[in-house]
């Protein structure tokens, strides 16, 4: 297949990239080169801005398109514009961020969405980000018909996560000593690797899949717990899981989800139990947590693990946090 990937060099896209490159696809990238990622052998690179330069790529004929970085409404308006007469199939990488929360019990592709209070804002924040990735599902489907696949993943982890959401937890028990854990081991968690989501994308692509697919894990099949036995295991470093209690980090402000990665209090995780059974039907295959950490915890070990994450507590936050909770528990 002929297949233009639009982005390509982000955390997912060098996944789809590999994942596409095995099965011998002929690829396009068209994205502003801003990114890290040099030439690859066999894939052709087309520099340019998707909301200005979209006619680069729209004088080909495509098997189908492959949209990674799509925000905006109006910006992927223009894109489908340019693309729809020279491809059959595009697909859309959105997010389950897409939905509404909290649901209302199907746990599937027919929960309502976000809207926006105002449809015509364009600044992408975390209050705007799933609505408007929702406003750009229905530009595709308005549009592309039948030929449309809306991808909305999970949390997604494993190497090369510019958000060290996942990352934390492999990368803090390889410094070694006490590690400060939210909650108890038993808390499910929900997460996807960025390695099976690619592989899926491509499949779907591969076989003229249309229509909405939640791509995430198993909410329950595995816990917080798991990670960090995981984690252990991965690394040589000597660290000890020190277990707190939610309400005593609630207490103290501690931010779940960016100071703690994977901790959503309580019954607030309602995101995190989209079912991907859809997607299991039409071919989805998971790994095992410990696959995605050892490979998660290999990639940030090249970057550094003196390095500077982009989530997780400071040590000295969580130094300060461990004192104190000691001493109540004392």
């Amino acid at each position: 297949m002929r297949i233009l990937i639009i982005g390509g060099t982000k955390f997912l896209g060098p996944h789809v990239v590999e994942a596409a490159r095995r099965r011998g696809h002929a690829l396009t990238l068209f994205n502003r080169g801003r990114s890290s990622g040099a030439a690859i052998d066999g894939v052709t690179g087309v520099a340019g801005d998707r909301a200005t330069d979209i006619d680069k790529v729209s004088g080909q004929r495509w098997d189908a398109v492959i949209d990674t970085c799509g925000f905006v409404p109006r910006v992927v308006r223009l894109s489908l514009d340019a693309l729809r007469a020279r491809t059959k199939r595009y697909a859309f990488i959105s997010s389950i961020s897409a939905y509404a929360e909290p649901f209302g019990g199907n746990f599937d592709e027919r929960e309502p969405v976000a809207m926006l209070a105002d449809p015509a804002v364009e600044e992408v924040t975390n209050e705007t980000y799933g609505a408007l990735k929702a406003l750009c599902e229905e530009e595709v489907r308005a549009l592309m018909g039948d030929g449309a696949l809306i991808v909305r993943p999970g949390l997604i982890c494993g190497p090369l996560d510019p958000t060290d959401r996942f990352t934390y937890w492999p990368h803090r028990f390889a410094q070694g000593g006490d590690v400060l854990v939210p909650g108890v081991p038993e808390k499910p968690i929900s997460i996807i690797d960025v390695r099976d989501l690619a592989e899926w994308i491509v499949h779907a692509t591969e076989n003229a899949l249309d229509g909405t697919f939640n791509v995430s894990g198993e909410y329950g099949r595995a816990t917080m717990g798991d990670v960090v036995s995981a984690c252990l295991a991965a690394s040589a470093a000597q660290a000890r899981p020190v277990w707190v209690a939610e309400s005593f980090l609630i207490e103290r402000n501690v931010a779940p989800w960016t100071e703690l990665p994977l901790w959503i209090p309580g019954e607030e995780d309602s995101l995190l139990r989209a079912s991907s059974a859809r997607a299991v039907a039409a071919g989805l295959r998971r790994r095992d947590v410990g696959e995605t950490v050892r490979a998660t915890l290999a990639w940030t070990k090249e970057r550094g693990l003196d390095r500077k994450l982009n989530a997780g507590l400071t040590r000295e936050r969580e130094t300060e946090l461990l004192a104190e909770w000691g001493k109540n528990r004392g």
